[in-house]
């Protein structure tokens, strides 16, 4: 006769359980080791970007003497069918000779366009030469050096959604004694990227290997995507695996000898106890950075089609543009001048000027008298933008709140949020001194500001707000994940040793 044993289901699960966590835990503690250091790092140190405020400062002061080509001239003969969605602003471009004619910039379809805003002339290409000038310009005057020209490399690749239709780009050495380097656009002779000495080293012990913005895995990006995907999700594995034998593990009534706890000792004791006490933290900063990745598209942004923006620009005229006009208005800024951008807003035609210390004005064309934008312009831009969808709530914000606030560029204020009630429950940011829609956002976005950004970065705006509190919160709850983790590396380092030993 067979005697049948009955299955027991625990007994099994749990031998999986604690071989997962073994098989996983040496090399997930690795990968945290590694991200908790690299993430402190990136607290101080970002990837290097150009700032707002460093390319106004870097642009030529606006010289609007003579006859210029106005906003609608520029986007005719840019051959354009209507007055572009994206940015139209007026800038100087700096000339071989030292000089820097005036240009019009845009962008149709995501393809760049510059125009000589004195006769209409494309400029689709810009060479080694003219980049030298620009570079010099941009430098204030500081001798550079050509370095090479190139589709991408270590500095260009992330971050670069930008000006990725701006490739291939011209490098440039400046010598101001920092190790400074720029990139200008081969296709429109825009700075796109400055880099320095000091960013560049600490960002290969920061946002590199953090993110793995190595260029050779970089340039391909599913792979690259895929990698951070699979080894995040792994990540999380080992650290939801190694809190259940935690708890599995602990005694705080019928304790082990000695009146322990844990039944371990060392290294293992370490890892169990702050496995305990920090495994949560560790298990919600890894899933928040698998977050970020948005697997199958889940939580991504969803901009406003091209038909909605151009509704929401509302009805449009002739736009006004006099030399006389700009003249007065150089002299009112007093030359310091540096961009004019143009643009149409609820049948009002509408003027941005910044100047080389990142001020803005908003005026309105042909006048210059400042606009009167009432709450009944911003909710009727809403209505256009989203046709059929009532206005929830509208409101005035003076101050940051959990949603709207800058952690290393100041936002907007006062600005406007209108709450509308859509299927996608959208919200806008509307600037109150132009009608320019500075963001929208829906459920999934907010959704995200509190899956990936508080959860992983603790941005808070009351905390923020408390430096150097933010700055203490995350160094406690990093070393905190460094304990967990590097005592995890050493005792699985030590039993992988005992085993061999023992084969």
């Amino acid at each position: 006769m067979i005697e049948h044993r009955p299955f027991r289901l625990w007994p099994r699960l749990r031998r999986w359980l604690y071989l997962v966590h073994r098989c996983l835990g040496v090399g997930g503690c690795l990968l945290f080791v590694l991200w908790f250091l690299t993430g402190l790092v990136m607290m101080y140190v970002r990837f290097p970007a150009l700032s707002e405020a460093e390319r106004l400062a870097g642009l030529p002061p606006l010289q609007l003497e003579g006859a210029l080509l106005g906003p609608d001239e520029a986007w005719r003969a840019a051959g354009l069918a209507a007055f572009p969605l994206a940015r139209l602003r007026l800038e100087m471009l700096a000339t071989v000779d030292g000089g820097a004619e005036p240009v019009w910039r845009t962008a149709d379809g995501g393809r760049p366009v510059t125009l000589s805003a004195r006769d209409g002339r494309a400029i689709p290409v810009v060479d080694a030469a003219r980049a030298t000038a620009i570079a010099r310009r941009f430098a204030g005057g500081t001798e550079v050096r050509y370095l090479e020209t190139r589709e991408r490399d270590q500095w260009t690749l992330p971050n670069a959604n930008a000006f990725e239709a701006l490739r291939p780009l011209h490098r440039f050495a400046v010598a101001d004694g920092a190790g400074t380097e720029l990139y200008v656009s081969a296709v429109n002779g825009e700075v796109v990227r400055d880099t320095n000495r000091h960013e560049r080293g600490w960002t290969w012990l920061g946002t590199i290997p953090h993110y793995y913005t190595f260029a050779v895995l970089r340039e391909q990006h599913t792979v690259w995507r895929q990698t951070v995907l699979w080894t995040a999700g792994l990540g999380m594995v080992a650290a939801l695996t190694g809190i259940t034998i935690g708890l599995l593990r602990l005694r705080l009534r019928r304790r082990y000898r000695n009146g322990a706890v844990t039944p371990h000792h060392g290294w293992m004791a370490w890892h169990h106890l702050a496995g305990l006490a920090g495994g949560l933290f560790v298990f919600t900063w890894v899933a928040s950075g698998w977050v970020s990745m948005t697997p199958g598209g889940w939580l991504a942004r969803k901009p406003p089609p091209p038909a909605a923006l151009q509704a929401y620009a509302g009805e449009r005229g002739e736009f006004p543009w006099s030399a006389e006009w700009l003249r007065r208005l150089q002299v009112e800024e007093g030359g310091g001048l540096r961009e004019i951008e143009a643009w149409w807003f609820d049948g009002q035609p509408m003027l941005l000027l910044a100047d080389g210390a990142g001020r803005r004005r908003s005026l309105l064309a042909g006048d210059g008298a400042a606009p009167m934008l009432g709450e009944a312009a911003i909710a009727a831009a809403a209505r256009r933008l989203l046709p059929g969808a009532a206005i929830k709530r509208l409101q005035l914000l003076a101050e940051e709140d959990r949603y709207w606030y800058g952690r290393r560029q100041p936002v907007v204020l006062p600005v406007w949020r209108v709450e509308m009630d859509d299927a996608a429950a959208t919200w806008l940011h509307i600037d109150p001194a132009n009608g320019r829609l500075l963001a929208s956002s829906d459920s999934d976005a907010r959704l995200r500001r509190w899956l990936f950004n508080a959860a992983h970065s603790f941005d808070f705006p009351w905390l923020l707000d408390r430096r150097p509190a933010w700055d203490g919160l995350m160094w406690l709850l990093s070393a905190l994940g460094l304990v967990v983790s590097a005592s995890g590396v050493v005792a699985g380092w030590r039993r992988l040793r005992r085993r061999a030993a023992r084969r």
